[in-house]
């Protein structure tokens, strides 16, 4: 017997690994991953962030789960969900969006609340929109061949490019973040706890987390910190796919535009993730972003997928 959407504050490690099950079951079939990498630390490393868990069961099975994230009092509370393939089309994504809205409507005072959808597939598009939610966002996807062609590495003078050393570079690089990404809803945000947590998780290689460095100072000027997908079964437990290397972070201080160093270091970036015999490489980028989506396309990249946030109309 299937049951209505059970609110819940904290999951059990059972419960944590029976989202992670469903949330891979939906990735393969879609060919996106249903959840982020915020959702997914959270769930893994847990912590003092309140948070509302929604979860759907058949009989002793989860077959929907819902994430809602009740922490940022600016942008509002968002949600992420997840329908098992096999139990979709009974109308469960609506049950997880309105009891999302219902925690949304008792957290904040004017019931705001974003909705990512993953994928961007039709059914989700429909399910919101019908729901009283806008798109307000959309983030590509964007993906290489390494196999490809790629330009030479050339520095611009008085810079370096080194590894970041652990418990040395942590502070220089959040406040070097925090520059670069500014203007940024959910990157500049980023403090020391956030940045540890990715240190410890099974995917991280310092030696692929790249930063420019001004000789004359020492100073810290940009940074391309790469990753790889699929690496080991710890990183991607019971989803099995060829590894593929991520741009998963790019960013230089805003005094250095002009000079060229994003795609020095972008290109810098792909040469290291080829020597780890990768295939392909890809990248997130917001379509808004015209600098970086050129960046990046005269590099080789092109549009794979797309991730759309959608956020609650609300009557004023």
């Amino acid at each position: 017997m299937i049951s209505l959407a059970e609110r819940l504050d904290r999951l059990t490690p059972e419960e944590v690994g029976s989202v992670f099950r469903l949330a891979s079951a939906a990735g393969d079939a879609d060919g996106a991953l249903p959840l982020s990498e915020h959702t997914m630390l959270h769930l893994r490393h847990g912590g003092d962030e309140p948070s509302v868990h929604l979860v759907i069961r058949d009989g002793g099975e989860l077959i929907g789960y819902a994430h809602v994230d009740v922490t940022d009092p600016v942008e509002g509370p968002s949600a992420e969900l997840v329908v098992h393939p096999m139990h979709r089309r009974h109308g469960l994504g609506r049950v997880l969006v309105t009891a999302a809205v219902q925690a949304a409507e008792q957290a904040d005072p004017v019931g705001r609340l974003r909705l990512w959808a993953h994928g961007d597939h039709p059914s989700a598009s429909a399910l919101a929109l019908s729901l009283g939610f806008g798109r307000s966002r959309v983030l590509w996807q964007m993906r290489r061949s390494l196999f490809a062609v790629l330009p030479e590495l050339v520095l611009p003078d008085g810079i370096g490019l080194r590894a970041f050393r652990p418990g040395e570079d942590d502070q220089a690089w959040i406040e070097l973040n925090g520059r670069a990404f500014a203007a940024h809803p959910e990157q500049g945000r980023w403090d020391l706890r956030d940045l540890r947590l990715r240190m410890e998780e099974p995917w991280f290689d310092p030696e692929g987390f790249l930063l420019a460095e001004r000789f004359s100072d020492k100073r810290l000027l940009g940074f391309h910190w790469t990753k790889v997908h699929g690496a080991t079964r710890a990183q991607a437990p019971g989803h099995h796919h060829d590894p593929i290397g991520e741009v998963y972070v790019l960013g230089v201080d805003p005094d250095t535009h002009g000079l060229g160093l994003g795609r020095t270091l972008t290109i810098a970036g792909l040469r290291y993730l080829r020597t780890r015999q990768l295939d392909q490489v890809m990248l997130y980028v917001d379509e808004s972003n015209e600098a970086a989506r050129g960046l990046y396309s005269g590099l080789g990249f092109a549009r794979w997928s797309t991730d759309v946030l959608f956020t609650r109309l609300l009557l004023t």
